[in-house]
């Protein structure tokens, strides 16, 4: 038997792991629910703070899957579950969706890749920055310096945890962020987070690089959610 297999069985007795998004014994993230984020696509129709009030198209962005079912039940166990084992799942998927948007992007030059910042809070919670973990993941994707360099450009100042907040209170905790750095004029950015829902961070984020002289050609993600009515936004909708 090989080492590796040996090891996940012993690790298995010990602390019995079950997929993330079906709760199927023995797996990680079983075949059937890893289907889910193999849909990579565009997904900014469904982000409507990103909708921008000069009749320019919204912010482009890619994701692996939708945020819904397994993804919906796999990405809370992964930030704050204790499911460090998925790391790797999440990394996989961003970089399947960095692939799609490299290959629309191609031939405008290098990328800063920029991370959504999370709180502090929450990095010291989870001891580990996943958001970070995912734009290395994407710097490697699209090949590494020159082609792609990985800046933290964007922190946050101050505001709630975005988990549990509706539409309204996200765009309002959106403001709680500013620069850290200088910001190369014209350069082209790409922004980096987990999961996109109604997309005031992404634009919160693409107005602050935006007006410091940047060029923010789309964000990828992980999963967005399906898309929010704007009367659900009108009623306090879940969103980001």
């Amino acid at each position: 038997m090989p080492v590796v297999r040996l090891l996940r069985e012993v690790v298995g007795v010990v602390l019995p792991v079950s997929c993330a998004g079906c709760g199927r014994p023995d797996e990680t993230w079983c075949p059937r629910c890893a289907a889910d984020l193999r849909s990579v696509a565009r997904r900014e129709g469904g982000a409507p703070r990103l909708d921008r009030m000069d009749g320019a198209p919204p912010l482009p962005v890619w994701t692996a899957g939708r945020y819904a079912g397994p993804v919906r039940r796999a990405v809370p166990a992964w930030k704050d579950g204790g499911r460090a084992d998925l790391t790797g799942v999440m990394v996989a998927a961003v970089r399947s969706a960095a692939r799609a948007a490299g290959a629309d992007l191609q031939g405008v030059g290098p990328l800063t890749v920029v991370p959504v910042p999370s709180r502090p809070s929450a990095v010291r919670r989870r001891g580990t920055d996943l958001v970070q973990a995912l734009a290395r993941g994407v710097v490697e994707e699209l090949g590494g310096a020159p082609s792609a360099r990985l800046r933290r450009l964007v922190v946050r100042r101050g505001g709630r945890d975005q988990a549990g907040l509706g539409a309204r209170a996200r765009g309002r905790n959106a403001g709680a962020f500013e620069l850290r750095g200088r910001v190369d004029p014209g350069a082209c950015h790409l922004l980096v987070d987990d999961v996109v829902t109604t997309g005031a961070t992404l634009a919160a984020c693409e107005d602050l690089l935006g007006r410091a002289g940047g060029v923010v050609l789309g964000a990828v993600a992980v999963a967005a959610t399906p898309e929010i009515t704007r009367a659900a936004l009108h009623h306090g909708g879940k969103g980001d």
